[in-house]
């Protein structure tokens, strides 16, 4: 299968700022002594920062770490998904588990192939979470949104044929706070070499999807 592309990189361009700094300069026909003990005199005035204010506010994170995914669907789901697979999924190893979690599942049929991903991803905040999640969809153009799933929610379906031989294959991406969800689901005929219709497709995607944000949220902070 294809990789999920990358989220799109922000690139902050920052302008240098010159700061000078005057000393003062005591005139030749200076002031009196007394004037000038004045002047020379500390004030006692020094700027203070409270400590009980914090340097700055830290984001709060609803989502820690990204639930097995393997767990996120439902073992009837999987069975009706993919005909044949094993319901127990496969994981694929991540660098960093706590943070990114891929399930698998796929099987052959008869001549009918079906493949089903879900996958998790935790961000650092709801900002950074939703910056990526624009820039899958802008990559993934030609979908719609996905009502009442997660944050926001978005749905395509794409047809690809190679050697005669189509394949139809769905993705959602969904956005919760400060994670992410994503499925990709496709499937081909062997025998027919036609590929599954794109509301079989397109429901089997958003089904899975919305098993794995209900599995999400129940690991919430």
């Amino acid at each position: 299968m294809r990789s999920f592309p990358l989220p799109v990189a922000l690139t902050a361009r920052l302008s240098p700022v010159l700061v000078l700094a005057a000393a003062g300069w005591v005139l030749s026909s200076g002031p009196t002594d007394a004037a000038q003990e004045a002047a020379d005199r500390p004030t006692g005035k020094t700027e203070t920062r409270s400590p009980s204010a914090p340097s700055r506010t830290q984001a709060v994170k609803t989502y820690a770490a990204a639930p097995a995914p393997c767990d996120s669907v439902a073992e009837k789901t999987v069975t009706s998904l993919v005909p044949g697979a094993k319901t127990a999924g496969k994981e694929i190893p991540s660098t960093d588990p706590d943070l990114r979690r891929t399930c698998s599942w796929n099987a052959l049929k008869g001549y009918e192939y079906r493949w089903l991903d879900v996958s998790f991803e935790v961000l650092e905040s709801d900002e950074a979470a939703e910056r990526s999640y624009q820039g899958r969809v802008e990559d993934k153009s030609g979908g719609g949104a996905v009502p009442g799933l997660g944050s926001e929610a978005y749905s395509v379906v794409n047809l690809t044929t190679e050697d005669k031989q189509q394949t139809r294959e769905g993705v959602v991406v969904a956005r919760a706070a400060n994670a992410l969800v994503v499925v990709t689901y496709n499937g081909s005929d062997f025998e027919s070499k036609k590929a599954p219709g794109t509301d079989e497709i397109n429901k089997g995607a958003i089904k899975a999807a919305k098993e794995a944000v209900a599995a999400l949220e129940k690991n919430r902070n």
